[in-house]
C-alpha cells in the first residue's frame, strides 16, 4: 500500500510539474509546439496544393497541345484523303492513355469518335469549356475541352476531348495522406523533442529553486548556488541571488548578535534590580500601601523583562546553532506525569494524563520538559479555572504523539498560521494581562524541530485548542 501511495504521489507531482498551465515549461512547450504544428501544417498544405496544381497543369497542357495540333493534322490529311477519312485518321493517331476524343460536324450529320467508355457518356453533351479544365463527372475526375476544327478556312465542326485523371488523382490523394501521416508523426516527435529540450534547459532553474528552498536562516552566510552548466542568463541570476544571500546572512548575523548581546548585557543589571526590589519589600516595614504597590509593580515588571531576555537568549542560541540536544530513548509517560504533577503542585488546576500504553521516543529530556511546561502554561492562562486540561500520550504508526488540550477560548482561524511566529500575539490586551510576549510558542517550535519532531495545532473558538508534539519512535 505504501508503494502504491508513493507511486500516486509521484504521478501527482509529475502532473503538477509538467501540466501546470502557469508554469514556464508548460507555456514554452505549448507555444513552441503550436508554432511547430502551424509550420509543418503550412508546409504540408502548400506541398499538397502544389502537387495538385502540378498534376492538373501537366494534363491540361497535354490536352491543350493535342487540341492545338488537331486542326493542323486534319488539314494535312484532308489534302490526301476525304475530309471524313482525314478526321478519323487524325482521331486514331491520338494515342494518350485515358483520353477520349470525338468530333461533331457543324450540321450534325457526322460524328466520329475514338472508342471509349467515357465517350459514350459525354458525346451527347455539347457543354464543354473552350479551355482545358477539370470537372467531376460522377466519381471520376475529368479534364474537358471543346475546340473548333477548320480545313482550308472552312469550318468543319468541333472536336471534344475528355482526359480521365481519376487514377492519378487517387495516387495523389494517397501521396497526400502519406505526407499527412509523416507530418503528424514528425509533429509528435518534434513536440516530444521540444518538451525534453525545454525541460533540460529549465533544470538549472529547478535546481536553483530546490537549493534556495533548502537554505535555512542559519545557512545564509555559507549558502552559495553553484550552477556550472547553466546558461549565462541563469548564471547571472544565481550570482545575483548569491549576493543577496550574503547580504541577508550578514544582516541576520548582526541581528542575532545584537539580540544576544543586548539580552546578555541587560539581564544581569535587571536581575540585580529585581533582587534589591524584593529585598526592599521584605525588609521595609514602614512603607505605606502606595509605596508597597509601586515596588511590587516594579519587581513584577523587572521579572517579566528578565523572562523576556531569557527567551531572547534561548532563541538567539538556537538560531546560531549553539543549542545542544542530548537525544536519548525516553519513556514519555514518566516525563509527562512529572510535568503534570509539577503544575498541580503550583496550582489547583485539573490536569488529566491519558496513556493507554508506554510510549518511547528519542528526545532531549530537559528540552521536552521545557516545551511541555510552556504549553501547559498557555493552556492554564487561556482557559477557565473549572476547565480541565488533558495530556494524552499515544503511538501512531511509527511516531510518538503527545497532545496538550485545553477547553478555553480557542484561537481564531486567521491566527492559527501565525501563532508560532516570534512576538505574534492573538490579542494584545489579553497578552498584557497574562504576561506573554509572543515568544513561548516560537521557542517550543524551535526546540521540537531541533529534536527532529514537529508541532501542530488545532483550535476552535470557544471550544479550546489542542497542540500535538510528534516525534519519531
Amino acid at each position: 500500500m505504501q508503494a502504491i501511495a508513493k507511486l500516486k504521489e509521484t504521478i501527482r507531482q509529475v502532473k503538477q510539474r509538467h501540466l501546470d498551465p502557469t508554469s514556464l515549461q508548460f507555456r514554452l512547450t505549448l507555444e513552441v509546439s503550436l508554432l511547430s504544428i502551424l509550420g509543418l501544417s503550412s508546409v504540408a498544405a502548400w506541398t499538397s496544393w502544389k502537387m495538385q496544381q502540378l498534376l492538373i497543369t501537366t494534363h491540361t497542357q497535354n490536352v491543350e497541345y493535342i487540341a492545338t495540333r488537331f486542326p493542323r493534322d486534319v488539314e494535312l490529311y484532308s489534302e490526301m484523303l476525304p475530309v471524313a477519312e482525314g478526321l478519323q485518321k487524325t482521331i486514331d493517331n491520338v494515342s494518350v492513355p485515358g483520353l477520349a476524343i470525338w468530333f461533331k460536324s457543324t450540321d450534325g450529320t457526322m460524328t466520329l469518335a475514338k472508342s471509349s467508355e467515357v465517350t459514350a457518356e459525354l458525346m451527347s453533351s455539347g457543354d464543354m469549356p473552350l479551355k482545358p479544365q477539370v470537372y467531376q463527372v460522377g466519381d471520376r475526375s475529368m479534364i474537358l475541352y471543346r475546340g473548333a476544327v477548320t480545313a482550308h478556312n472552312q469550318p468543319l465542326g468541333s472536336v471534344y476531348m475528355a482526359q480521365d485523371i481519376t487514377a492519378e488523382q487517387r495516387q495523389l490523394i494517397a501521396a497526400i495522406q502519406g505526407l499527412t501521416a509523416v507530418c503528424i508523426l514528425a509533429t509528435i516527435l518534434t513536440i516530444l523533442a521540444i518538451a525534453m529540450r525545454i525541460r533540460r534547459s529549465l533544470q538549472p532553474l529547478q535546481e536553483m529553486s530546490r537549493m534556495a528552498g533548502a537554505i535555512s536562516a542559519a545557512d545564509l552566510s555559507n549558502a552559495q548556488l553553484q550552477l556550472n552548466n547553466a546558461p549565462t542568463e541563469v548564471k547571472e541570476l544565481a550570482q545575483t541571488f548569491n549576493m543577496m544571500l550574503s547580504r541577508l546572512g550578514d544582516a541576520w548575523e548582526q541581528q542575532r548578535q545584537f539580540i544576544g548581546n543586548i539580552s546578555h548585557e541587560l539581564r544581569t543589571p535587571l536581575t540585580v534590580v529585581s533582587g534589591y526590589l524584593q529585598s526592599l519589600l521584605r525588609r521595609s516595614n514602614n512603607l505605606n500601601d502606595y509605596q508597597r504597590e509601586a515596588l511590587e509593580t516594579a519587581g513584577a515588571e523587572a521579572d517579566r523583562t528578565i523572562k523576556l531576555l531569557q527567551d531572547l537568549l534561548d532563541l538567539a542560541r538556537a538560531d546560531s546553532g549553539y543549542t545542544r540536544y542530548h537525544l536519548e530513548p525516553l519513556l514519555l509517560n514518566e516525563l509527562v506525569s512529572e510535568v503534570a504533577d509539577l503544575n498541580k503542585s503550583l496550582g489547583d488546576r485539573s490536569i488529566r494524563v491519558d496513556a493507554k500504553e508506554n510510549v518511547e521516543a528519542v528526545v532531549d529530556r530537559d528540552r521536552l520538559k521545557q516545551v511541555l511546561i510552556n504549553l501547559l502554561d498557555n493552556a492554564i492562562k487561556y482557559s477557565g479555572v473549572e476547565q480541565p486540561i488533558d495530556l494524552t500520550i499515544e503511538r501512531i504508526d511509527k511516531q510518538a504523539v503527545i497532545r496538550v488540550r485545553d477547553r478555553g477560548i480557542g484561537i481564531p482561524l486567521q491566527d492559527l498560521g501565525r501563532i508560532f511566529e516570534r512576538f505574534y500575539r492573538v490579542d494584545e490586551d489579553r497578552a498584557r494581562t497574562t504576561g506573554g510576549h509572543g515568544l513561548g510558542l516560537a521557542i517550543a517550535k524551535t526546540l521540537v524541530e531541533g529534536m527532529g519532531g514537529k508541532i501542530t495545532v488545532r483550535s476552535t473558538v470557544g471550544e479550546g485548542s489542542e497542540f500535538s508534539l510528534i516525534f519519531p519512535k
